[in-house]
């Protein structure tokens, strides 16, 4: 971890907490803390700051916080997302966090197979840790929004606006008609990244997409997987921007 977060609820009124279960662990066998040692901290969703450890011992880490005045801007970029089998999902969910995203729209499409949906992944209490993870490992305290859509026609026609009212939206496949670069530019507004399936947008759903305001960006004419695409798609939007 190279930021220890908490919730604003674990923060007592006198500005200390309790590092506990892998959080302690982490502090106590690889940081190997003592007294009067300061650590990265922050609060989810709040400002980053530094825990001034105060005590060891049973099980947990007590500390005095000292928070920045102002916390980290939401990532300007979100994820439109064709959901993958479970266990690339299991692995994607820290890695989005990591590289900063504002929002996760997991849609459905023609080859998404159904009983996808069914996995915990997509509950909260599944998802949050692994981007928890992913931010302490960026350290960064911006929580990616989640929202889960089984209809994907619905999505785009009826609900992206009010998830997405405003900002540059591109999608990719490797058909495009011109790079990331080309197509954002020296653009500063928000963006939302389409990426499909393993097996592809079909016709359909890319005429959708276009008609609703998405261009297609391609990296080049090689099938890449989700999870190869997500991390190169987005590192190169983050640079663009």
């Amino acid at each position: 971890m190279n930021l220890i977060l908490f919730d604003t609820s674990d923060i007592r009124a006198d500005a200390t907490v309790d590092a506990t279960g892998v959080q302690a662990r982490h502090l106590v066998t690889v940081l190997k803390v003592t007294k009067d040692q300061q650590v990265r901290i922050g609060v989810v969703d709040g400002p980053l700051g530094v825990g001034t450890v105060t005590a060891v011992g049973d099980g947990r880490v007590t500390m005095d916080c000292t928070f920045e005045a102002e916390s980290p801007e939401r990532p300007r970029v979100d994820l439109l997302l064709a959901l993958p089998r479970p266990k690339v999902m299991r692995r994607l969910w820290a890695q989005l966090s990591a590289l900063g995203v504002g929002q996760i729209i997991l849609t459905n499409a023609s080859k998404v197979e159904r009983d996808y949906f069914d996995t915990h992944l997509l509950e909260a209490d599944g998802y949050r840790p692994l981007l928890l993870e992913g931010l302490q490992q960026a350290r960064d305290t911006r929580m990616p929004v989640v929202s889960v859509h089984k209809q994907f026609r619905k999505l785009i026609e009826a609900d992206l606006d009010g998830l997405f009212p405003k900002g540059r939206r591109i999608v990719a496949h490797p058909d495009g008609e011109a790079t990331i670069a080309h197509t954002l530019g020296h653009s500063t507004e928000r963006v939302l990244l389409a990426v499909g399936p393993e097996g592809g947008w079909n016709d359909f759903e890319l005429a959708l997409l276009r008609t609703h305001g998405f261009t297609p960006v391609t990296m080049g004419p090689r099938t890449l997987t989700t999870t190869t695409a997500c991390i190169a798609l987005l590192t190169l939007v983050h640079y663009q921007r």
